[in-house]
């Protein structure tokens, strides 16, 4: 049995794993406050299950808030249960979701909203399920290079609205599609991808 947390985004999502099966999920969107909703939606999954023996969680890109809160407390159960922490990114979720819901799809842009009008940007290949181009911090000019018709995830209407074409659907990551990540994209150490270099510099740095 595995625990999945996500709160690299807008949503506030987890979700109990049994060899690929959703035993139970919880998901909202709450744009802020994941810190006050975490808790009691891990202990409302967690109650009346066996032990877990998993806890995979989002590493980003996303909110810098919520990546941190998801890791730590994921960091912590790990800790206190005695068992292994594992990562993914919201970028490779969006996407192998979107592949599993549409079989005709062959490639997909995932934009997610960043930071100083940028966003995170990053294209994947269905099969086999790879990454196309790197993470990618980018302004909406830029972003709109990408050749994918659909592009998926927070920021997918802006990306599509600079380039005047395509199609752009709104999506955030649900816990329980990790379920759907080949290997290794499921087993990323647990350590946050903010997608872009920190804001702040160290005195005398250029």
């Amino acid at each position: 049995m595995e625990l999945v947390i996500d709160t690299a985004t807008a949503a506030c999502s987890v979700a109990l794993i049994d060899d690929g099966r959703i035993v139970a999920e919880r998901h909202e969107v709450v744009g802020r406050g994941h810190a006050e909703r975490l808790v009691p939606q891990i202990a409302e999954l967690t109650e009346a299950t066996p032990a877990c023996t998993l806890v995979r969680v989002d590493c980003g890109p996303g909110s810098f808030t919520g990546v941190r809160v998801g890791l730590a407390a994921a960091r912590a159960l790990g800790l206190a249960w005695g068992v292994p922490v594992r990562g993914y990114t919201s970028t490779a979720l969006l996407a192998v979701s979107a592949f599993a819901r549409e079989d005709a799809l062959d490639a997909v842009c995932v934009a997610l909203i960043g930071g100083h009008g940028e966003m995170f940007v990053q294209r994947f290949a269905r099969s086999p399920f790879a990454a196309i181009t790197p993470l990618a911090s980018l302004l909406p000019a830029d972003a709109a290079l990408s050749p994918e018709p659909l592009v998926i995830g927070s920021a997918a209407a802006a990306l599509v609205a600079a380039r005047g074409w395509g199609e752009a659907r709104e999506d955030l990551p649900r816990a329980a599609d990790a379920r759907l990540l080949p290997p290794p994209w499921g087993d990323l150490p647990p350590s946050p991808i903010y997608g872009r270099a920190p804001d702040a510099k160290l005195p005398g740095a250029a």
